[in-house]
C-alpha cells in the first residue's frame, strides 16, 4: 500500500502544480482553495502516509490502511472537483457534494490515525 499511495500522490502533485502553474500566468487565484487541498491531502498528506506504511507493512497491509487509501482517493476528488465547480460557477448547488467528499476523506483520516496508534510498533 506504501508505494500505491507515493505513486498516487504524484498524480496530485502533478495536477496541484499545474493548477498552481495555471493561476500563476493567468493572474486568476479564484482556485487557490483547490490548488491548497489537493497539494496538502493528495501530494503531502498522501507520501507522507505512503512513507509510513512503507516503513510499517502490517498498517499498509491491515484493512484500515486499504480503507484509508480507498476513501482518501474517492473523497478528495470528488471534494475538489465540486470545490473547483463551485467556485467557478458560483453556484452552491454542489456543496452537498463537497461535503461528501470532505466527510470521506475525514474518515479515512480518522482510520489512517487508528491504524498507526494499532499497527506502527517499534521493532524488537
Amino acid at each position: 500500500m506504501g508505494i500505491k499511495l507515493i505513486k498516487i500522490s504524484t498524480i496530485y502533485f502533478l495536477i496541484g502544480v499545474a493548477l498552481g502553474y495555471g493561476m500563476s500566468i493567468s493572474h486568476i487565484y479564484a482556485l487557490s482553495p483547490v490548488h491548497v487541498h489537493i497539494n496538502l491531502l493528495g501530494w503531502t498528506a498522501l507520501t507522507l502516509a505512503g512513507i509510513v506504511y512503507y516503513l510499517f507493512p502490517g498498517a499498509g497491509n491491515s484493512k484500515l490502511g486499504k480503507w484509508h487509501f480507498w476513501l482518501h482517493n474517492l473523497g478528495l476528488p470528488i471534494m475538489m472537483g465540486s470545490l473547483a465547480v463551485m467556485i467557478v460557477t458560483k453556484n452552491e448547488a454542489l456543496a452537498a457534494s463537497t461535503a461528501v467528499g470532505a466527510s470521506l476523506v475525514m474518515i479515512s483520516v480518522v482510520l489512517f490515525t487508528i491504524n498507526i496508534w494499532k499497527n506502527v510498533k517499534p521493532k524488537n
